[in-house]
């Protein structure tokens, strides 16, 4: 028997809410691996290992808040908690096995191939690891092609986002490749799910040992979020991250100070109690001399000297 299977039981509200939480995961990673890659002061695997998390818990948050969104009409649907752990761990691991080699090798052509193709690759298997997970009165078939071309989407998702993390820099252009790879997360997503069937077992008895949406919703969703709430923190209060200029090491708009010259010492004839005059100085040489003074010549034959009175 083909169950029926419903991808959008609570209409728009789960793949918008999933969108937004692709795009947050990859901002902040974006944010955290330029702070990485153009500040040579920044502890450079600490930010490259918060990038990395950002953008493994995005994709997964985002994967299994789309997931609360499908049914299966003629059957009740329950998850694997350990499959659903493990998958976190998988998005993770692989978003940060692309992540340090761009940021340590940079984005030559065959590193950044090599670093797509296994964080596209880890992600559709995170993907698949969560399909998993699910435990019903029946079992999931896929299509093949549908398949294969999620996992493409992976893949070009994965290398275009690698590749926006160490060349993209400004704050808005980030924004904007966050955005863009909130939809390409997306869309992987949910042309794999095009490609589920659902085959039901002729009766509908048994039990499961997992948890149901409902119950796996909430911690699902505390650790995640609160995690990514947390990085976005840092980035706010690190303005160095927010601007993304690539001048962090310089000061803008200070002037070296100019270096006086060294003060004379008292010559014959030079009244100790008038302060002496610099010549780039204008002002007054005491309080009881208002003017300043210009200096005079004597007539002293050829060794002329200078003095003031």
């Amino acid at each position: 028997m083909q169950g029926t299977v419903d991808g959008f039981s609570y209409g728009a509200v789960t793949p918008v809410a999933a969108y937004v939480m692709a795009c947050l995961g990859s901002a902040l990673g974006l944010r955290c691996v330029v702070r990485s890659v153009y500040n040579e002061r920044s502890w450079k695997p600490g930010w490259l290992a918060l990038g990395a998390a950002s953008i493994g818990c995005g994709i997964w948050t985002m994967h299994f808040i789309a997931m609360v969104g499908f049914r299966v009409k003629e059957s009740p649907i329950h998850y694997d908690v350990g499959l659903t752990v493990l998958s976190l761990a998988v998005a993770i691991t692989v978003v940060g096995i692309g992540v340090f080699a761009v940021g340590y090798r940079g984005v030559s052509r065959s590193t950044l191939c090599a670093a797509g193709c296994v964080t596209g690759l880890g992600v559709a298997a995170m993907h698949y690891l969560g399909m998993a997970a699910i435990q019903l009165h029946g079992y999931i078939h896929y299509d093949l092609a549908v398949v294969a071309l999620s996992i493409g989407i992976a893949i070009v998702a994965a290398t275009a986002a690698l590749w926006a993390a160490v060349s993209i820099r400004g704050f808005v252009t980030s924004l904007g490749a966050s955005l863009v790879m909130g939809v390409a997360v997306s869309g992987m997503h949910y042309t794999g799910m095009a490609a589920v069937g659902v085959r039901l077992h002729g009766t509908t008895g048994g039990t499961f040992t997992g948890e149901s949406p409902t119950t796996i919703l909430l911690p699902m969703l505390i650790g995640p979020v609160i995690f990514l709430l947390l990085a976005g923190v840092v980035v706010m209060f690190d303005p160095m991250l927010v601007l993304g200029e690539g001048d962090w090491d310089r000061t803008t708009g200070r002037q070296p100070e100019r270096q006086r010259p060294e003060p004379r010492q008292l010559g014959r004839g030079d009244r100790p109690d008038v302060p002496l005059q610099h010549p780039d100085d204008s002002s007054p040489t005491s309080f009881f001399d208002p003017q300043p003074r210009r200096p005079r010549q004597e007539p002293h034959g050829a060794g002329r000297r200078v003095r003031e009175w």
